[in-house]
C-alpha cells in the first residue's frame, strides 16, 4: 500500500500546477426533492457521486510546486483508503452547501496562504448534463402520481373474492401517472364500478378518478361473454379538463366574427350573376391581370346578403344550442364553442370541447350526435322550404340565379333538387333559386362534413361512444383516404381534410364506465347517419349528371 502511494504521489498526474488546478472542476451535487437536509432522503441525488470522489481523491494527492509530496502523500494515501465512503459524501455535502449559502462557485487563493503540501486553492463546482437523471427529471416536470399510500389502501379495502380479484397493477394515463388494476371481475361490471366508485369518494374523497375500461391486450373474453375489464386511477386535477383562460374567450370571439364575416361574404357570392362583371373576373378568373377593382362596389349587395347569412349562422347556433341540451341534463360540462370561418359554405362548424369527464359512452353518443340531429333538421326544413318557393316564383320573392352545375356538387341534395325543380330548371346554364336553398344546402354539407367518423369530430365522437376507440382508427384511416381521393366533399376534401388533421386529429378522452354497451337503436342510427352523410358528399359524376339533367356538362 505504501509502495503504491508512493508511486502514485511521484507521478506525473499529481504534480499539478496552479493552472492545471484551476482547470479542475467539480460537479455541483443538486439533491431531488425530499433530503434531511435539503429536503430529500440522504443518497437521492439527480447527479452521479462517483466523478466527486475521483476528483476529491486527486485534489488530496495534490501538492504544492514547492513541497514535498513523497511522506505526505503516501500519509493522505492510507487515510484516503481507510475513510469510509460515506464521510467523504458527507464532506461533499458541506462544501456544496457552503457554497451555495456564499454565492459564490469559484474562488482563489494567495500562494501566501495556502498550507504546504495541499492545494490552497478550492475546486470549481460546475453542473454536468451528462450527471442528470433524466428518470427523476421527468418525474419532478410531469403530472403528479398516484399516492402509493393510497393505492396500498384501495387494494387491501376494495378488492377481494366478492368484487375484483387482482392480479397485477400496470401503469395507466398518457405518461404513466396511474395505476391500472388488472384481475378478474367477480360479479355484474356495472354494480361492481359503481360500488368502488362509492367507497373511492369514501376513502378518498374527489382526490382521485376512477375508469372502467376494457383490459389491453386481452387474449380472451370474461366468461360471461363480454370484454374484460380493467379498473384505472388517475388524479383529479390530471384526469379533468382545466378550465377556460381568458385568451379563449378572446380567439372564441374574433372566430365568431370572422365567421360572420364569411357567412355575410358566402350571401354576397350568391348575387354573382348581378355582381360587376369587373370584381366577378378578379375572383373567378386565374388569368385575370391588372389592379384589384375597388371592393366599395360590394357594399350595395351586402344587405341583399344577410338573408343567406343569417340561414348560415342560424344554422350553427342550432347546432350548438342542441349540444348543450342534450349535455344539460346529463350534468355534462362543455366549452365554448370556437367557430371555423370558410368562404365556401360559411362556416365549417365549431370546436366545443367537454369540460368534464363523461360518465358512460351513452353520454358521449347521445351529446355528440345531438347537435348535427339539430344542424340538419334546421337546415333540411330551409332546404325544402326553399326549394317550394323556388318551383312556386309566383309567390316567392327575391330569388338569385346561381349556376346550375352547382348542384353536381351533391349527389343525394342534387337528385332532390332534379325532383321538385324539374329538368328544365336544372338542365340550364342558371337556375332561379330562393336563398334559403342556398342557406340549407351548405348547413347540409357543413353537417356531413362534422359527422364523418374520424377523430373529435361529432362522427368520430359518436363512433367512439358506439363502437369503441378501436373502432374509430380504421374508419379514420378510411375516412382520411377518401378525402384524400377526393371522393368525399370535392374541392372542398383537401381544406377540411387539413383543418381535421391540425384540429381535430386526437379521439376523445375515455369515459368513466368506457365498456358498457349503448344499445342496438344507437349504432343502428349511427351506421344510417353515416350512410346519409356519405350520399350527400359524393359528387355527381358527369354521366350520371349528364342523364339526370342536373346541370349542363361540357364534353370536350
Amino acid at each position: 500500500m505504501a509502495a503504491a502511494a508512493a508511486a502514485l504521489a511521484s507521478s506525473p498526474l499529481v504534480h499539478l500546477t496552479a493552472a492545471a488546478r484551476l482547470r479542475l472542476r467539480l460537479p455541483r451535487p443538486r439533491p431531488s426533492v425530499a433530503s434531511s437536509r435539503w429536503g430529500c432522503p440522504r443518497g437521492a441525488y439527480l447527479v452521479d457521486w462517483r466523478p466527486l470522489r475521483r476528483c476529491d481523491r486527486m485534489r488530496r494527492f495534490s501538492v504544492d510546486e514547492g513541497g514535498g509530496g513523497g511522506e505526505d502523500g503516501e500519509k493522505r494515501g492510507e487515510e484516503e483508503a481507510a475513510a469510509p465512503v460515506e464521510a467523504k459524501v458527507g464532506a461533499a455535502e458541506e462544501l456544496g452547501s457552503e457554497r451555495s449559502r456564499s454565492g459564490s462557485f469559484s474562488s482563489s487563493s494567495s500562494p501566501s496562504s495556502a498550507t504546504p503540501g495541499v492545494s490552497s486553492e478550492p475546486p470549481l463546482l460546475s453542473f454536468s448534463v451528462d450527471n442528470i437523471d433524466t428518470v427523476k427529471l421527468l418525474e419532478l416536470l410531469g403530472p403528479e402520481k398516484v399516492d402509493q399510500a393510497d393505492v396500498k389502501a384501495i387494494k387491501e379495502k376494495f378488492f377481494g373474492y366478492t368484487t375484483f380479484w387482482l392480479t397485477r397493477e400496470e401503469p395507466f394515463g398518457d405518461l404513466g401517472e396511474g395505476v391500472l388494476f388488472v384481475g378478474n371481475l367477480r360479479g355484474d361490471r356495472e354494480e361492481i364500478f359503481g360500488k368502488l366508485q362509492r367507497q373511492l369518494r369514501e376513502l378518498t374523497g374527489d382526490k382521485y378518478n376512477l375508469f372502467m375500461v376494457e383490459e389491453p391486450n386481452s387474449e380472451e373474453d370474461d366468461p360471461r361473454g363480454v370484454p374484460r375489464v380493467s379498473f384505472g386511477l388517475l388524479r383529479r386535477e390530471v384526469s379533468e379538463p382545466g378550465p377556460t383562460t381568458l385568451w379563449q374567450y378572446v380567439i372564441s370571439l374574433l372566430l365568431f366574427l370572422l365567421t360572420v364575416f364569411s357567412c355575410i361574404e358566402l350571401g354576397i357570392a350568391s348575387k354573382i350573376s348581378s355582381l360587376p362583371p369587373d370584381i366577378v373576373s378578379y375572383f373567378t378568373d386565374p388569368n385575370a391581370t391588372g389592379p384589384p377593382p375597388d371592393m366599395q362596389l360590394l357594399l350595395p349587395f351586402v344587405e341583399s346578403a344577410l338573408p343567406v347569412a343569417y340561414g348560415v349562422l342560424a344554422i350553427q347556433l342550432f347546432h350548438e344550442v342542441g349540444h348543450f341540451l342534450a349535455a344539460y341534463p346529463k350534468n355534462v360540462k362543455l366549452g365554448i364553442p370556437f367557430f371555423i370561418p370558410n368562404f365556401t359554405l360559411g362556416t365549417f362548424g365549431s370546436i366545443t370541447q367537454f369540460k368534464s369527464i363523461l360518465p358512460d359512452r351513452k353520454t358521449m353518443f347521445d351529446v355528440s350526435m345531438a347537435g348535427p340531429l339539430a344542424g340538419a333538421a334546421l337546415s333540411f326544413s330551409m332546404f325544402s322550404v326553399g326549394l317550394w318557393l323556388s318551383s312556386n316564383p309566383a309567390g316567392a320573392t327575391d330569388l338569385v340565379q346561381v349556376p346550375s352545375n352547382l348542384f353536381q356538387g351533391s349527389l343525394l341534395l342534387g337528385l332532390i333538387s332534379r325532383a321538385i325543380l324539374g329538368y328544365s330548371a336544372l338542365h340550364a346554364a342558371t337556375v332561379s333559386i330562393h336563398p334559403l336553398v342556398i342557406a340549407g344546402w351548405c348547413g347540409l354539407t357543413t353537417t356531413a362534413f362534422n359527422m364523418l367518423p374520424v377523430g373529435c369530430l361529432d362522427g368520430g365522437r359518436g363512433l367512439q361512444g358506439a363502437f369503441g376507440k378501436d373502432a374509430l382508427f380504421g374508419f379514420g384511416l378510411t375516412t382520411y383516404s377518401l378525402l384524400g381521393l377526393g371522393v368525399l366533399g370535392g374541392p372542398l376534401s383537401l381544406p377540411w381534410g387539413l383543418y381535421v388533421l391540425l384540429c381535430q386529429r386526437t379521439p376523445e378522452k375515455p369515459c368513466l364506465d368506457d365498456v358498457s354497451d349503448v344499445g342496438t337503436w344507437r349504432r343502428g342510427a349511427l351506421i344510417a347517419s353515416v350512410f346519409l352523410v356519405v350520399l350527400i358528399l359524393i359528387p355527381l359524376w358527369d354521366e350520371l349528371a349528364e342523364d339526370l339533367g342536373v346541370g349542363l356538362v361540357s364534353s370536350f
